[in-house]
């Protein structure tokens, strides 16, 4: 394909930003790309894998003239990076991100957009457990959901050009309200995250002693855990944080619904167990339907 982005500036370069100079620079979506990313050995380990045509030191310098810039940070910082890029883009540009929180982003970042610059928030729905510039891969965003969270009033090219992007990288490609989006995150992503780093902890407080014993035999599901549990602590705390209502929502919800599963063990109520696990084994089979298991 002819690239439709001339210069894409990408604010970080961990699994998620790396994937993306990948695949862009793959499926041929930019002509050219620059990264910033925070650390010196960062910078340098860009450089060593040629995933960008320049590596700069600053967000700002990043930023200039791009008309692409995407912000691959933890959603803490996403305000403070906003105001750092403000002077330097340029009108018609547009700017994103990739956080899995969309309402706080944008309180966040909208402020210190300038007049004539698109702000338009989307989240990718693919990951990995690991971080860092060597964890990404082109075919990342292969047949995931991308979901684009544009404010009313935005121009409807920009959208089009950045949902185009997502496309061309490999994504399906939504559209939803910053709100919807963030409950519905608050089910499919945030809560088993929060969960698997309470049993992993649990496991390690009960196992004392027996430590090693309880790492030796762990079986599939407990592996499962540990592998979501050992996702990157900054972000999961940004977004705890910052989409907090929606997660205690839920969570709120869910304890009830353990509450009622507990009452059923310990009156033995072997039927009310039946028909929970049937109806979540058909949910595990829709999902292998749709492609995203």
């Amino acid at each position: 394909m002819s690239p439709f982005i001339d210069r894409l500036a990408l604010i970080g370069v961990g699994l998620i930003g790396g994937s993306i100079a990948r695949a862009a620079r793959e499926y041929g979506a930019v002509r050219s790309i620059v990264a910033a990313a925070r650390t010196e050995a960062t910078r340098k380990r860009v450089v060593e894998l040629g995933i960008a045509d320049q590596v700069v030191e600053t967000n700002g310098e990043a930023a200039n003239d791009a008309d692409l810039v995407i912000v691959c940070i933890p959603v803490g910082a996403s305000g403070p990076v906003a105001a750092e890029i403000a002077g330097s883009l340029k009108p018609g540009a547009i700017v994103s991100d990739v956080g899995s929180v969309k309402g706080q982003v944008l309180k966040d970042m909208a402020p210190h957009i300038p007049k004539g610059v698109h702000l338009i928030p989307a989240h990718p729905v693919a990951g990995t457990e690991n971080s860092g510039p060597d964890s990404g891969f082109s075919e990342l965003f292969v047949n995931r959901w991308c979901i684009l969270t544009p404010l009313p009033g935005v121009d409807p090219a920009a959208a089009d050009t950045l949902e185009a992007f997502w496309k061309a990288l490999g994504s399906e490609v939504n559209r939803l309200d910053p709100a919807s989006h963030d409950r519905i995150l608050a089910i499919t992503s945030h809560l088993p995250h929060l969960i698997a780093y309470t049993i992993v902890g649990t496991a390690d407080d009960l196992g004392g002693h027996l430590n090693s014993e309880v790492l030796k035999y762990a079986a599939g599901g407990f592996r499962d855990f540990t592998r979501i549990a050992s996702s990157d602590p900054t972000m999961w705390r940004d977004v705890f944080m910052n989409n907090r209502e929606a997660v205690l929502e839920v969570l709120q919800r869910f304890q009830e619904d353990l509450f009622y599963l507990q009452r059923a063990i310990r009156w033995g109520e072997g039927d009310k167990l039946f028909d929970l696990f049937t109806r979540t084994r058909e949910i595990r089979r829709a999902l292998i339907h749709l492609h995203q298991e």
